[in-house]
């Protein structure tokens, strides 16, 4: 093991060069009822709140309660938020093994930025665990996501229940995000026959770097204005970009179109309620962030990992992997998945104009 000097100088070097499992209950506490005792603090290092309020409004809260039905207290674990710079998220890093951590569940931010830091980390001896994000040809040592192809999969399957011909337009997501990626295999998967036999036209795609939603309205703009605003569906890889289309759609006063999202926001129901959105695609992050921390008690224990039963292969490594399931979420379903997990509160959804289209139950 290096010392922290080395640690840090290593993370600086590398910086600058550069939703499966068992569901039963026994398996989600994960053995975290025994007293074995931590072999040092867990860490859990969150992107940003830029590309969805789900960081910070799901995941920080649904580890937080997975940390304390496990046992830990608060001096056990750190969650962090770089906020959209690798830099910063090097940092913390840096400063959570200071402070001890010897498992740490990273989300990056990019996978060349990511990659450095799991190499720097995994140096001072801690175990690297990728968060809903895969850090390509990286060093990870599990990966605890949603099946991003699927969900890509769902968004195709949505857009072509509501748009038989048509132009579509794709406003893909960061094209740093390994998750994107797969989202885009995904859909354009499953909307090739339609593509190839001319009953849909790709009218327009871009990426939108970060995910960034004031990036996304003036690329959609752009977008209708080369086509004379003959977009007649989108692909939006997730509901910050679906909002963006959404907005563009109504500045210029023209037909709502089918759209797709994914994360199940407040925002995207709302949206959805109104007849504005399509559909939104749904992991259950709660789910999803109590294996992850579950998985991080178990190592941080000396326990065997239960629940792992996938793998993925990064690029350079098979990584031993827990999967989640998406779900596609229109009006008829929000109460029994997004409200029922507790993602999302209709009292977040049924406010102002969008009250309206709340069912009668969610409106006393």
């Amino acid at each position: 093991m290096r010392k922290m000097l080395g640690v840090a100088a290593a993370i600086l070097v590398l910086g600058v060069a550069a939703c499966g499992g068992d569901d039963s209950a026994d398996d989600d506490t994960g053995g975290a009822g025994g007293k074995k005792e931590l072999s040092g603090k867990i860490a859990v290092l969150l992107p940003d709140t830029k590309s969805s309020d789900r960081w910070e409004k799901a995941d920080r809260r649904f580890f937080e309660e997975a940390f304390k039905a496990a046992g830990l207290s608060e001096d056990d674990y750190l969650i962090s938020n770089a906020q959209g710079d690798p830099a910063t998220q090097r940092s913390q890093a840096e400063q959570a093994i200071t402070e001890g951590a010897k498992v740490i569940l990273l989300t990056n931010l990019d996978s060349g930025s990511g990659a450095a830091i799991i190499d720097a980390s995994k140096s001072a001896g801690a175990t690297m665990i990728d968060y809903d994000r895969l850090t390509l040809k990286g060093d990870a040592d599990y990966y605890v996501s949603g099946d991003a192809t699927e969900a890509g999969r769902l968004q195709g399957k949505g857009l072509m229940d509501d748009l038989d011909k048509g132009a579509i337009a794709m406003l893909h997501g960061a094209p740093t995000d390994s998750f994107a990626t797969d989202l885009q295999k995904g859909y354009k998967e499953v909307l090739k026959p339609k593509l190839d036999s001319g009953d849909y036209t790709l009218a327009a795609e871009q990426a939108v770097p970060n995910w960034d939603g004031q990036q996304a309205l003036t690329i959609f703009e752009q977008m209708l204005q080369k086509t004379g605003n003959k977009i007649d569906g989108v692909v939006a890889a997730n509901d910050t970009l679906a909002n963006s289309v959404i907005s563009a759609l109504q500045a210029r006063k023209l037909d709502i179109v089918p759209v797709t999202g994914l994360d199940a926001t407040a925002g995207a129901l709302q949206h959805i309620l109104a007849g504005e959105q399509s559909m939104t695609v749904y992991f259950s992050i709660k789910d999803q962030a109590t294996k992850a921390a579950n998985l991080a008690v178990q190592i941080a224990r000396g326990e065997k990992p239960t629940g792992v039963d996938s793998e993925v292969d990064n690029g350079t490594k098979t990584v031993p992997t827990i999967f989640l399931k998406p779900v596609t979420i229109r009006k008829d379903n929000i109460a029994d998945t997004v409200i029922a997990d507790d993602f999302v509160s209709w009292d977040e959804v049924c406010v102002g104009k969008y009250k309206q289209y709340c069912p009668p139950e969610a409106q006393r």
